[in-house]
């Protein structure tokens, strides 16, 4: 079956936004990384998302990482463009350039500045959605308050039968998984995020991959593959040895940049002049950071790096 109609299946993972020191994009970086990816087998990436600190970039900028990622993957994986603004009409301006740079699926983020009634979040998406014929992953990343639900995704699908994924980041989700895709018939696939941290309690109820960071990305796409064997005990294993690092970083977005930048440095995907963090940013003190550096390099001799 084609990558396109499969789908995003396992992990996908996010690609970093690579710096030199003078914070200017390194796009060679950039396709590196999505190399990274394919030699890793994963079935999609996405850029620019939060992961990519999309919010520090310009529009040329966000158009030139994909641009970097549709060459790089040559279709050997698929690209999903995030293409995240909090008005409607010029996120789907960015979804249609995007689809027109070979994006093979469009992702964005529900606005989450303020409190949105669910009629407004829904008639946003729909906006979106009917901008492009490709299929449509949404992120609901609301740690301030509640998520979308299965209602919601029935509602929109019926409506736009492009939106294909729903991308969630909270703990103990299983129910609304079961009821998501029980409300749309399986026509919605529920995507993990959270730096895969609910993974093993959510292939039960039946997610369809999860999007953490790239550097974990290999090691993660084994746990998958061993939970969906019914290896459980052989997936635990291996998940308790990546999960001090995942929760550690994901204390802080911008730790989880800089650690997420230094273990692709220590995994060799990329140079350490390519790993710099664009300001403003939350430099982690030298006592937090030293820590850090222990758990990637736990990481990377884990995987023979």
């Amino acid at each position: 079956m084609p990558l396109a109609e499969a789908g995003p299946q396992g992990v996908v993972p996010i690609i970093p936004t690579l710096f030199n020191a003078d914070e200017e994009m390194d796009l060679a970086a950039t396709a590196a990384c999505v190399r990274f990816a394919v030699e890793s087998q994963l079935s999609a990436v996405c850029l620019p998302a939060y992961g990519s600190e999309f919010y520090k970039l310009t529009d040329s900028e966000r158009t030139a990482l994909v641009g970097a990622a549709v060459e790089a993957a040559e279709g050997r994986t698929l690209v999903i463009a995030q293409s995240n603004h909090p008005a409607a009409r010029h996120a789907a301006d960015l979804a249609k350039a995007n689809e027109g740079r070979g994006a093979d699926l469009i992702s964005f983020a529900l606005p989450r500045m303020f409190a949105l009634p669910e009629a407004d979040l829904l008639a946003y998406s729909q906006t979106i959605c009917r901008a492009v014929k490709i299929p449509v992953l949404i992120q609901d990343f609301n740690p301030s308050g509640q998520t979308i639900g299965a209602d919601f995704c029935r509602r929109l699908s019926e409506d736009c039968d492009n939106f294909s994924f729903v991308k969630l980041e909270e703990p103990l989700m299983a129910p609304k998984v079961r009821a998501i895709r029980e409300a749309t018939e399986d026509r919605v696939g529920v995507l993990e995020g959270w730096g895969g941290m609910y993974l093993l309690e959510l292939i039960g109820p039946g997610i369809c991959g999860l999007m953490p960071g790239l550097a974990l990305g290999d090691l993660l796409q084994k746990v998958w593959q061993l939970a969906r064997a019914d290896n459980g005990s052989e997936a635990a294993d291996l998940f308790e040895k990546l999960l001090p690092q995942i929760v550690y970083s994901l204390q802080n977005m911008e730790l989880f940049l800089w650690m997420e930048k230094d273990l692709l440095v220590r995994r060799g995907v990329i140079s350490r002049g390519q790993a710099h963090v664009r300001t403003a940013t939350c430099t982690p003190d030298e006592d937090a950071w030293q820590h850090a550096i222990w758990l990637n390099q736990r990481i990377a001799d884990l995987a023979g790096e």
